[in-house]
Formats: C-alpha cells, sequence, structure tokens
C-alpha cells in the first residue's frame, strides 16, 4: 500500500517533471530549425513547407531552414530525420511514402513508426481521374463501361507512385483489366494522355488542372471523398459508381522518435496557425490541397490507417520498383 507521504512525494515528482516540459517548450526554440523536405524544390512537399516557413520564422523568432534531400522516394530524407537528435531541432514534411516505402522496398534503414513521432497531419491531396478530350468516355460510368469492352491503358508518373496505385486500386474495385505504363514522373505520361496514346490516368491535383481547364482533358472524378474547392463542381468518385474510393495522399510533419511530447505539441500548434494564415490556406486549396492541421494522434492512427489500407493491394497486386 502506497501511504500519504509516498503519495505526496510521487504527485511532487510529477508535478516537477510537468514543470520542466513546460519550461522547456516555452523556452523553444532557442536557435535555427531544419525542415528537411525528402524530395526535390518545387514540388508539392516543398511548395508547403516554403508556404509555412515565414510564419514559423515570425512566431519563432528563429530561422527556418528548409533542406530538400531528394533520393529514393523519400527515404533519405526520412532516415535522416529519424537518426536526428530527439530535440525538435530537425523536422520532417513528407508525403505518402512514408506509408507504403515499407511495402515497396526490401530493406530500410529507418522504422517508420519507431524512429518518427508523429507531429501533425498537415494535408490532405486528393487525385483526380482523367481521360483524353477525345475519350468517348464522358462520366466515370460511361468510363468502367468503355473498360469492360476493351483493355485500355493508364498512365502512371512511375512504379510505387500514388498514380500507380490508385490506378491499381481501380482496376481491383471495378474488375477490369488495364495494361499499366509507367514514366518517369508526370508530365510525360501527360505528353502522352492528352492526344490519346493512353486511356486514363490518376494523378495529382496541381498537375491536372490547367489541362482540365484548357479542356485538353476531361476529369471524371476527385479521389478524395469531398469536392474540392478549386474544382467545386467535379464529384468523388465515391459518390459515383465506385462507393468508398479514398485514396488521397498526405502532407505530414514527423519527428524524431523521444522528442519531448510539450516540444512536439508547441511545434503542432504553430504549424496549425502557419497554415490557417489566409494567404497560405487559400493558395494550398487552390493547388487542390485539403488542409487539415491536425494534433499527432490523428496522424498516428492516419498512418496506421493507410497502412493497412495500402499495404495487402501492393501485395496482392505485385506492386513494385520495377514493375
Amino acid at each position: 500500500m502506497i501511504d500519504r507521504r509516498q503519495f505526496l512525494a510521487g504527485a511532487a515528482s510529477s508535478a516537477l517533471v510537468l514543470a520542466s516540459g513546460a519550461a522547456r517548450a516555452a523556452e523553444w526554440p532557442e536557435r535555427l530549425v531544419r525542415l528537411v523536405v525528402p524530395f526535390p524544390p518545387a514540388g508539392a512537399i516543398d511548395v508547403v513547407a516554403r508556404l509555412i516557413a515565414p510564419t514559423l520564422q515570425q512566431i519563432w523568432g528563429k530561422d527556418v531552414v528548409i533542406e530538400n534531400k531528394p533520393g529514393a522516394g523519400g527515404n533519405i530524407g526520412n532516415e535522416l530525420v529519424a537518426r536526428a537528435a530527439p530535440d525538435g531541432y530537425t523536422l520532417l514534411l513528407t508525403q505518402s511514402g512514408i506509408v507504403v516505402n515499407q511495402f515497396l522496398y526490401p530493406k530500410l534503414n529507418y522504422d517508420p513508426v519507431a524512429d518518427l513521432a508523429p507531429v501533425s497531419l498537415l494535408a490532405l491531396v486528393p487525385n483526380i481521374m482523367v481521360v483524353p478530350a477525345s475519350s468517348p468516355a464522358k462520366t466515370v460510368e460511361e468510363f468502367i463501361a468503355y473498360a469492360r469492352s476493351k483493355t485500355l491503358s493508364y498512365g502512371s508518373a512511375g512504379n510505387g507512385t500514388s498514380s500507380h496505385m490508385c490506378g491499381e486500386m481501380f482496376k481491383r474495385q471495378v474488375g477490369v483489366e488495364m495494361t499499366h505504363v509507367p514514366y518517369r514522373g508526370s508530365a510525360p505520361a501527360l505528353n502522352d494522355l492528352i492526344p490519346g496514346r493512353l486511356d486514363v490516368m490518376i494523378d495529382s491535383v496541381s498537375g491536372l488542372v490547367p489541362h482540365i481547364r484548357s479542356g485538353s482533358l476531361r476529369a471524371l472524378g476527385v479521389t478524395a471523398k469531398r469536392p474540392l474547392a478549386v474544382l467545386p463542381e467535379l464529384r468523388p468518385l465515391a459518390d459515383s459508381a465506385l462507393p468508398g474510393f479514398d485514396a488521397a495522399g498526405l502532407v505530414a510533419a514527423l519527428a524524431p522518435a523521444r522528442t519531448p511530447p510539450e516540444i512536439v505539441a508547441k511545434i503542432q500548434k504553430d504549424f496549425s496557425t502557419a497554415l490557417f494564415e489566409p494567404a497560405t490556406q487559400k493558395r494550398l486549396e487552390d493547388l487542390g490541397d485539403e488542409v487539415i492541421g491536425s494534433p499527432p494522434q490523428v496522424l498516428a492512427q492516419y498512418i496506421k490507417f493507410e497502412m493497412n489500407k495500402w499495404g495487402p493491394l501492393i501485395k496482392e497486386a505485385k506492386i513494385g520498383l520495377d514493375g
């Protein structure tokens, strides 16, 4: 049995720990903060980082430096942060590779769950299903009927990319065969899709909107559960002949594991403030992003949910980096 003195001593010790944590969070940051983006400049994650960095710098009163560390589908930058000191001064802004890379690569030098602490689900990045303007399909339902009449082709930005896995998810849900044609990026795939050398592609919003508005591509639906601010007239695929279809990518902020939770909480709060600064929020929504700014536990749950969704599909479809 714990006597009164033991209880009071324990309570006092807990109070000291809480006070110490609060003081540590109040003092952070005391120096420059690095935002590691594991992709080249001008990509979707880099854009988010550069939009929020000025506000973070203003809030923190310290320099915020964006470091692009591309390579291996984001694994180089992810590992760099996983191995960094757990003090909040090296943070990771990454995308869905944090979920799927463990299923695509034979071996990772870091554990995306054990070695990284969730900070915030910053945004969801849906894709759009598009066909050439010359396609006979004007709706998702018409495209499904078309795909059942002959073997069509779908393009992707490369093996193991979001556009590849969305195409595979579509095939399996509808029960059709389509030939996957991988490219080195979305741009060369679009060069073949627009003139009709490909039949369909499911890819990120920002790269497709100009072609949709110009009339060179026809949008059939969005992979998110809700319409996009940038294309409010476009129906979610889940509202048509594809109930439950949900394939939004993510923009996530993570820190090295064992970063003090009070520092993680402060970073999350400040990230959310930066994201919802009106001009930043509008810019992100214009790019097709759904701004979230969640607390850490929401990101942790979402990563687990996505792993349970994509892991079996990647295994069953034998999706790999070489095909």
